[in-house]
This record gives structure tokens, sequence and C-alpha cells, in this order.
């Protein structure tokens, strides 16, 4: 009864590891399908999807070079394809284009170091042209996502990177946000 005990026990164990390593797991080894799919939509292929069965295809590379990161960024926010890679909210302007472009990233993965940025900090984002559209961080602000809203029009480029806040928090789901303001470099 003893080992019985013992090997559910060491069994449960395993599976609260595994359980806690497949989500960062699956953003990174997605990164080499995704970068696959980027390289397609670059050299002009249309709808590149980076896996049979994918609902979301690759529409810029936002590049963080104070953080060391670089993503591949995917069309739609929805919690499926932000379990992959950092996603583009329908509704807000493309990448470059006048008006806000929304860019959500879980917490706990890529968008984790997201809190480091500081005003002046430089980010880049390419389109699926390869234009480059440079953004200098002018700061960042928590918000409430139950109350908050967000004005997506603007006469100029505006970028927002946006996660779940705190970045430690033991649960998943809160209602507040890190949001991240970033003003295009003219």
């Amino acid at each position: 009864m003893t080992r019985l005990a013992l090997w559910l026990l060491a069994g449960a164990a395993v599976a609260a590891l595994a359980t806690g390593f497949w989500i960062p797991a699956k953003a990174a080894l997605s990164q080499i399908l995704l970068e696959r799919a980027w390289q397609s939509t670059r050299r002009g292929d249309d709808d590149v999807r980076p896996w049979p069965g994918a609902d979301t295809v690759p529409i810029a590379r936002l590049t963080i070079p104070q953080l060391g990161d670089s993503y591949v960024v995917l069309s739609g926010a929805s919690g499926r394809n932000l379990a992959f890679a950092p996603a583009h909210f329908d509704g807000s302007a493309l990448p470059g284009e006048p008006g806000v472009s929304l860019i959500a990233g879980h917490r706990d993965t890529h968008f984790e170091r997201l809190g480091e940025l500081a005003p002046g900090a430089v980010l880049s984002l390419e389109d699926r042209s390869g234009a480059t559209h440079h953004y200098t961080v002018t700061g960042s602000e928590i918000v409430d996502s139950r109350v908050a809203r967000l004005r997506l029009d603007a006469e100029r480029p505006v970028l927002v990177l946006s996660t779940c806040y705190p970045f430690d928090a033991l649960t998943v789901g809160g209602p507040l946000r890190y949001l991240v303001f970033a003003e295009a470099v003219t």
C-alpha cells in the first residue's frame, strides 16, 4: 500500500511539473514554425499558416533590443493564438499605419519582461512588406480591463503592448493589464 501511494505521489509530481513546463515549451517550439511562416510571408506568399489547421497568420516581427527579444506577431489576439506568440488585436491599426496598434502577449512567456521597458526604449515592428517601423517607449500604465477603454484613433502610428498583471500572480485570468505605450519615430 505504501509503494502504491509513493508511485501515485511521484506520478502526480511528474504531471504537475509537465503542466508547468507545457505552455513555455509550446511557445518556444512554435517559434520555429512561426519563423518559417514569417519568412514565406516576407517573400510575398499570402495567407501562410504556420501549421496545418492554424487559424492565424504572421503579420509582423516585433523586436525589443533592450530585452534581446524578437517575436513573430500573429493576427487575432485569441487565447489560442497567444499560447504561441504575441498577437495583434483585430480592429486596431496595422503596424506602421496611423492609429493605435495593439499587441498582446502572455505575462509568463513572451511578455514576461515587459515591465523592464523604460521610457526611451526603442522597439521595432517589421511589416509584411519588409518595412521596419521604429517606436520609442513613452510610458506604461496598469489598468483594470473591466473598466478601462483604450482609444484606437491617433493621427500618428502608436504601439501599445499589453499583458496580464501582476507578472508574478499565482492565478491566471485577473482583470489587471500592464500596458506599454510607444510612439512612432519620425
